[in-house]
């Protein structure tokens, strides 16, 4: 991963409703959620949730995919470990902790 994708990943999980929005995806898994259901959890009206769903699309956290007429998102989890293993990968100075 490169230093600009972190730091866009980082962003978009550095504001309050984008971090809950996007725990609660990693908690539903692979199937993710309706956008009602997202919205009736993180209780947020739904032209903010759009907004805020989109942030967290850009950045590659989450994928959209529709269902009918309804819109489910789900955490990009490969993005998410990606992210995790590029902020850990020099741990202890690559020993074992």
């Amino acid at each position: 991963m490169n230093p600009a994708t972190a730091v866009t990943r980082l962003a978009a999980l550095a504001q309050e409703t984008r971090l809950k929005t996007f725990r609660l995806l990693v908690q539903a898994g692979p199937q993710g959620l309706c956008v009602s259901d997202i919205q009736a959890r993180v209780r947020t009206p739904a032209p903010t949730l759009s907004f805020h769903l989109k942030e967290l699309a850009r950045a590659g956290l989450i994928e959209a995919r529709q269902d009918g007429r309804f819109i489910y998102y789900a955490p990009n989890l490969a993005a998410m470990n990606a992210l995790l293993g590029y902020l850990t990968e020099n741990c202890c100075g690559g020993k074992s902790c």
